[in-house]
């Protein structure tokens, strides 16, 4: 095998560990992991915004934590390693929010202390973080954050537009619209998730034709 095709394999691994959570195994689109927030709290472009990257900030440094000490935590009490893992950083993800805005932090509410409880954080860390190298790691929670993130803030863009007439609070239509009430009201995001499942699903189907 020649030097190029032998320095080609990493490269393509690589990339294909942080795109894969952007799509292929998009956390909600594909996976429907961690549909508390992703309903509760995506009543906004804002909110879903900020709840996604707060997300994506844990999985991320919990993911490369978990693979530093992979072997030096004992199997008989690595769930609840993790757990505390997880937990601190939700800890210091919940104190970095308030101090940034006191609104944002009322807005989402007892969903920043849920993310330990986020089955996204810890399937990562038990399927994965626990089995690779820190680089692996950080690109599998880099993809998975990024397209729990994109996805998010794709049901909040829908939901505040249709329900406020606003996107990041910018009025995007004149005084005569009738807004979509139950587009901000917890019904609304079920619809919403379930177009945009239904939308996703279209897409892979076509390509799966083609």
């Amino acid at each position: 095998m020649s030097r190029e095709t032998t320095s080609s394999v990493p490269k393509a691994t690589t990339t294909d560990e942080f795109i894969k959570g952007l799509w292929r195994e998009n956390p909600v689109f594909v996976q429907v992991l961690g549909m508390c927030p992703v309903l509760a709290v995506s009543n906004t472009a804002e909110n879903a915004l900020a709840m996604g990257l707060a997300t994506a900030f844990v999985l991320l440094m919990s993911n490369i934590l978990v693979s530093l000490l992979r072997d030096f935590i004992p199997k008989q009490v690595r769930i609840a390693s993790y757990i505390l893992i997880i937990a601190t950083f939700v800890t210091v993800t919940d104190y970095a929010i308030q101090a940034i805005s006191v609104e944002l932090y009322k807005s989402l509410g007892a969903f920043i202390s849920l993310i330990v409880v986020n089955c996204l954080i810890l399937s990562r860390a038990e399927a994965f973080a626990s089995k690779n190298t820190v680089w692996k790691s950080t690109l599998d929670a880099l993809g998975m954050g990024a397209g729990f993130t994109f996805a998010l803030f794709c049901l909040g863009a829908v939901r505040e537009i249709l329900g406020n007439g606003s996107i990041f609070e910018w009025a995007l239509f004149p005084e005569g619209f009738q807004n979509w009430i139950v587009m901000i009201l917890p019904a609304g995001g079920f619809f919403t998730l379930a177009g945009w499942l239904l939308i996703i699903n279209v897409i892979q189907t076509r390509k799966v034709k083609s």
